[in-house]
């Protein structure tokens, strides 16, 4: 574990944020998450929680470090009680106008000026992030991948402001705290693995907006043709098809490449909320399981 960082806070108890808690918990960090009020806070603890019996199940952890993860996992619907923090990632909506609200609360919040302020941002510029606070040294791109607790890689991303200490410090807890892997990016939108992922979700979608072949196929092609895990539209599904529309909007906002622009079907779907496996239907039809 990582003697720097010790106590560690989550904003936002959704999939990604309840899945970047959990893996805190489970590598023994104090662990606070913190959701817009009290209920919601209840939400995320039942999520971890069924996330944790998924794991014992499936045989990837001990009954007992499950039960040890979530006493040492704290919930509360106040910022508060992020105050004594070390290191707090933000996991809230991918909205410019919420995480900026955010971090201007967190600067407030949080006591210790050497504290590092991290964003789980798929794409919006860590800069403007950080320069909604007095400490935008500290303030870094902390970018993991869902399923969190299963994905083993993490993007750190600096901006112009971000000091190699604050670099150092995050990167030497997601690999010997959370034993994730490291890759850096520049402050760009859509960072190294979305600027590259976009593009062929898009590709998929508008080969099936175009009726050139079914959604079941083109990600048979992919999964049996290509040895892909999943197919580019199952994906599409499970990151949430407004979030994966989210994350255009920012790479045609900077590079204004056409590749980035969201495809007709998906903007239609996101406006019917159609958004994949969180809402039942997307590309493809989940059931409650």
């Amino acid at each position: 574990m990582s003697a720097g960082i010790v106590r560690v806070g989550v904003v936002g108890g959704g999939q990604m944020g309840a899945g970047i808690a959990e893996v805190c918990a489970r590598a023994g960090l104090d662990t606070v998450i913190c959701e817009v009020d009290a209920i919601a806070a209840r939400a995320a603890r039942d999520r971890i929680a069924a996330s944790l019996d998924r794991a014992v199940g499936r045989g990837k952890l001990e009954r007992d470090a499950a039960r040890d993860a979530l006493a040492r996992t704290a919930f509360t619907g106040s910022l508060d009680d992020l105050a004594d923090r070390q290191l707090v990632i933000e996991a809230v909506i991918e909205n410019p106008a919420a995480k900026t609200e955010v971090f201007a609360a967190l600067d407030k919040t949080v006591e210790d000026p050497e504290a590092v302020l991290a964003t789980n941002t798929s794409s919006l510029p860590v800069m403007r992030l950080g320069m909604a606070t007095g400490r935008a040294d500290r303030v870094v791109g902390l970018h993991f991948f869902n399923p969190v607790p299963v994905l083993p890689l993490v993007e750190v991303v600096t901006s112009l402001h971000t000091s190699a200490g604050t670099t150092a410090l995050v990167e030497d807890f997601a690999t010997r705290s959370l034993g994730k892997t490291v890759i850096r990016s520049q402050d760009r939108a859509g960072f190294v693995v979305n600027a590259l992922l976009v593009p062929y979700l898009f590709a998929a979608v508008r080969m099936a907006e175009s009726g050139f072949a079914t959604a079941a196929d083109i990600d048979a092609g992919m999964e049996l043709g290509c040895a892909h895990p999943m197919g580019p539209l199952r994906l599409a599904d499970l990151i949430g098809l407004d979030t994966v529309a989210s994350i255009a909007e920012s790479l045609y906002d900077e590079f204004r490449e056409p590749l980035y622009a969201p495809p007709p079907l998906l903007q239609r779907m996101v406006e019917a909320g159609l958004l994949g496996r969180k809402t039942g239907r997307g590309f493809h039809t989940y059931g409650q399981d």
